[in-house]
């Protein structure tokens, strides 16, 4: 039983990191990504969709997208559409596709994009140990309920906390990654 416990409490963890990954993916830098542009939403055909379901985004160059609908006629609802998704691109279209150039970031932005990834990296720590919590408490009820011996308790509470300690050093190997992606020049 206590193993069940253990496992679930893993499954979610590393839901987290899944988690943390796409957030980290969705912050710009100065180097193109197509994740930036996952959570822009496309209105057409009757409703919203994500732009990767309307179109191809490609990244030819370093600093540039090219974003190819597969519709011709979906072009000024993409174009508007990341206008209006605030994240400070300008969409260029030659009538078949959208180019994006990324501009180089200040050293002010830089930072202000390193600590909102640090921000980010820590609610996602602050996850994985209220998992923790969640399934210490869990355990312990088993135990005052009589279903699993102090020893197993124990041996539980070990595995869930290096389980902790491997996703929370998962977490920071990433934002040591994505911080150096962001102060790149």
């Amino acid at each position: 039983m206590p193993i069940e416990d253990v496992r679930r409490a893993e499954e979610k963890m590393k839901a987290v990191i899944e988690a943390t990954k796409r957030e980290f993916s969705a912050i710009r830098t100065s180097r193109a990504n197509p994740a930036i542009l996952e959570r822009v939403t496309v209105e057409c055909y009757g409703g919203l969709y994500p732009i990767n379901q309307v179109a191809t985004i490609a990244t030819p160059e370093p600093r540039l997208l090219v974003i190819q609908p597969w519709d011709r006629n979906q072009l000024p609802h993409i174009e508007k559409a990341i206008l209006k998704s605030n994240l400070g691109l300008t969409p260029v279209s030659d009538g078949s596709v959208i180019r994006i150039s990324l501009p180089p970031l200040t050293e002010e932005r830089r930072k202000e994009l390193v600590r909102l990834t640090r921000k980010q990296a820590e609610d996602m720590r602050v996850a994985v140990r209220n998992i923790r919590r969640e399934a210490n408490e869990s355990l312990k009820s088993k135990e005052k309920a009589g279903e699993i011996s102090e020893d197993e308790l124990r041996r539980s509470q070990e595995e869930v906390q290096r389980l902790t300690d491997k996703y929370i050093g998962e977490i920071d190997a990433l934002l040591e990654s994505k911080e150096q992606e962001i102060m790149e020049v």
